[in-house]
């Protein structure tokens, strides 16, 4: 079949630009109590253990809810699913303002991560529709950039807001504008067949794959399946990396180079610009290879392979010889992360039918969320056995060269599920 031009429609791209910035306002939302933290502790009390259980229960909560979103999402698609996916989490966020102890902040921190749970499974599904397989990873690699813009956004204004205006407000105003949000999606988003501004070039190309039609899921189909296992593996390995950089960062510069908490702006706002920069380029790397002829398999494993040595410098992070080498160290593998990460999360749009992906997804972020806690435990293990980082960032720089090994032997070619085989 002869290859279709790139046709001059950009809705597809719009849609992409919703998605970015629903992912920023989830990282914003998820971050406000964080940033507050140390003020609201000092106030009110809090002890380092409570505040523990809520970083703990959150990343419970998170886990398990993705599996329900994925699925969920399979059967009511990205639109109604990213709705009461954001509809949830605002809610919960919100709630904070009613609560002054950590047992209290952790009814409305359930339920933001509820529908936190549902952002990317949602957004993966959301991309699964309008893009084809050889824009999708660039796509994906996009809009996960919001989620470092979220965490530079989030130190910049809720402390702003919290000073002029009180620690409530921060929860109202950031809450008022995933309200926004939520309006404009439910306006503008539609599948590509039902949105009319759609050119018949641009719907041509978004649906240049073949087409399936949709069908139930049962979880005994998916695990029979290689591709699962490669895609509940991966997320299991890097997953938990970037948990640690979020948990941990902040810390690190504080114990490492003496920063205090009102100069953490500049180091993490480099870091997290260099996450950014990896996410975009890993996507639009795989993009460009299977552009100019490379197999999907070839050009996903080729773009990870690149992020994967990106993180490998992080290993001598803790013997730095100054604060902005570790920030370049340290961001060079966040960059690597978001990179690897964008291809991780194209597997299943590029391995199976589209009304299975999101239950695979869902699988993946149930698996990134135990390694998340399993790293977390690890972390504060080494931190008051060893008092020294160094363990940690060994971990961090192998896990994606593992990572990519592990998913190669489960999957050595990328061999999409038929339809034959999800009905077996």
């Amino acid at each position: 079949m002869q290859a279709l031009p790139k046709p001059s429609g950009k809705v597809r791209w719009v849609v992409c630009s919703l998605l970015f910035a629903a992912v920023v306002l989830s990282y914003v939302d998820r971050l406000v109590l964080p940033t507050l933290k140390p003020d609201l502790q000092a106030r009110y009390g809090w002890s380092e253990s409570g505040y523990a259980d809520l970083a703990i229960w959150f990343q419970a909560g998170y886990g398990v809810s993705y599996v329900f979103f994925g699925r969920l999402i399979d059967r009511i698609g990205a639109r109604a699913g990213y709705a009461l996916a954001v509809g949830l989490w605002t809610v919960g966020h919100v709630m904070h303002i009613f609560f002054t102890s950590t047992a209290g902040m952790l009814l409305a921190r359930i339920p933001l991560a509820i529908g936190e749970a549902g952002t990317f499974p949602a957004a993966i599904a959301a991309t699964n529709e309008w893009f084809p397989r050889k824009e999708r990873a660039f796509a994906i690699g996009i809009f996960n950039a919001g989620s470092n813009v979220g965490a530079i956004l989030t130190p910049l204004i809720v402390p702003v807001i919290a000073v002029t205006m009180g620690w409530r407000w921060a929860f109202i105003l950031t809450g008022l504008l995933t309200v926004v949000w939520l309006a404009a999606w439910l306006v503008f988003y539609r599948r590509p067949r039902e949105k009319k501004a759609l050119s018949p070039e641009e719907l041509a190309w978004i649906e240049a794959d073949p087409q399936e039609p949709q069908r139930p899921v049962k979880w005994r189909i998916l695990f029979r399946h290689r591709q699962t296992w490669a895609y509940i593996a991966a997320r299991f390995l890097i997953d938990p990396v970037w948990w640690t950089f979020l948990f941990w960062l902040p810390d690190f510069f504080n114990k490492q180079y003496g920063v205090r908490m009102l100069d953490f702006g500049p180091p993490l706002i480099a870091v997290y610009l260099l996450a950014d920069v990896g996410s975009v380029t890993g996507g639009w790397l795989s993009s460009r290879l299977i552009g100019r002829g490379m197999s999907i398999n070839r050009a996903r494993k080729t773009a990870m392979f690149c992020a994967a040595l990106c993180a490998l410098p992080i290993a001598f992070a803790a013997q730095a010889p100054g604060l902005w080498v570790a920030v370049g160290l340290i961001g060079l593998a966040c960059a690597g992360h978001q990179g690897f990460s964008a291809n991780v999360y194209a597997l299943p749009g590029d391995l199976f039918p589209r009304w299975m992906a999101g239950s695979v997804v869902g699988l993946g972020g149930l698996s990134g969320a135990i390694g998340g806690m399993l790293m977390a435990k690890f972390a504060g293990m080494i931190l008051e056995s060893v008092g020294s980082f160094q363990p940690i960032f060994i971990v961090a720089a192998c896990a994606y060269l593992v990572a990519l090994l592990v998913v190669h032997l489960i999957v050595p070619r990328y061999a999409p599920v038929t339809l034959s085989e999800s009905r077996s």
